[in-house]
């Protein structure tokens, strides 16, 4: 999960000493990805590989907090899908029938299949009265070969051809966050966010109440936070930063270190990666930065 883990097919130094320590300390989390092309199963057959020892029910997606809020919603409605297997699966597992015709929802994902033929049938249904339904707003998605359009800018065209306006479930939408939290069985002041997307991550954190964790070793540069309204509790250049600080103080975070009962979770999600973000001496001094 590029910017957060790992860089393309390498880990992030220290991410793989930190997840251990979740685990062996028994700390509950999830991975949080905004990305709904792959089943929570393909996810960590790739954490797997990387040598990250997790399973399943460690991630938690858009797609899946999109299914479970169609379910609330309307159970055993109908779908119109822009999108891929990990969307389709996890709709067909929460009651969903998958159709072309009149749909309850059209619901749009990430996906490399997106064509005018789909954007005219999903236009119709629209103005038909199907809701339109985004998994995020993201307007683009990190690749190994550079930026390609992400869910946000599909939904956009929609958007634009028919006037309504899509409802997103994924970050930093509470309803992604929230459900995630309640999966860890934790209260709010219980829960951490940390995440390399002050738009999304941060945003979302901070919204619900949470205790934010900015890594600079993805998409947010430490010189970027002067124009932001909100700001993260904690700042490090990269999460081996993070588990350097919760090492010195008995694995508690920052905000808990004069707490020797307390038991944090986290949340953690994937982000994207850009080797310029990362500053030697982030926000005055290495694993300093709280604010």
């Amino acid at each position: 999960m590029d910017g957060v883990l790992y860089r393309g097919t390498d880990l992030i130094p220290g991410a793989d000493r930190f997840i251990r320590e979740l685990c062996r300390r028994d700390v509950p989390f999830r991975f949080l990805t905004n990305n709904s092309q792959r089943t929570r199963r393909d996810v960590v057959a790739r954490l797997n590989r990387l040598g990250l020892d997790v399973g399943d029910e460690h991630v938690f997606t858009s797609a899946m907090a999109t299914a479970r809020f169609l379910a609330q919603q309307k159970p055993g409605g109908t779908a119109y899908v822009i999108g891929e297997g990990g969307l389709l699966t996890a709709l067909h597992q929460h009651g969903y029938a998958v159709v072309d015709h009149a749909p309850d929802y059209v619901v749009v994902g990430e996906g490399r299949t997106f064509n005018l033929e789909l954007v005219e049938a999903a236009v119709r249904m629209i103005l038909g009265g199907a809701k339109l339904i985004a998994t995020n707003m993201d307007p683009n998605c990190p690749t190994q070969n550079g930026l390609r359009p992400g869910c946000g800018a599909m939904v956009a065209m929609l958007e634009t051809a028919t006037g309504v306006k899509a409802f997103s479930v994924g970050k930093p939408s509470p309803v992604m966050m929230r459900a995630a939290r309640k999966e860890l069985g934790l209260t709010t002041d219980e829960t951490a966010m940390i995440g390399d997307t002050m738009e999304t991550d941060i945003l979302g954190g901070a919204q619900l109440g949470f205790h934010t964790v900015l890594v600079l070793s993805g998409g947010t540069k430490a010189e970027d936070l002067p124009r932001y309204a909100y700001r993260p509790d904690t700042v490090v250049p990269s999460i081996a930063e993070l588990a350097d600080m919760m090492d010195a103080c008995g694995w508690c975070p920052p905000w808990l270190a004069g707490n020797a009962k307390a038991t944090p979770s986290l949340i953690l999600r994937p982000g994207s990666y850009d080797e310029a973000a990362v500053p030697t001496n982030a926000m005055g001094g290495t694993g300093s930065g709280n604010m």
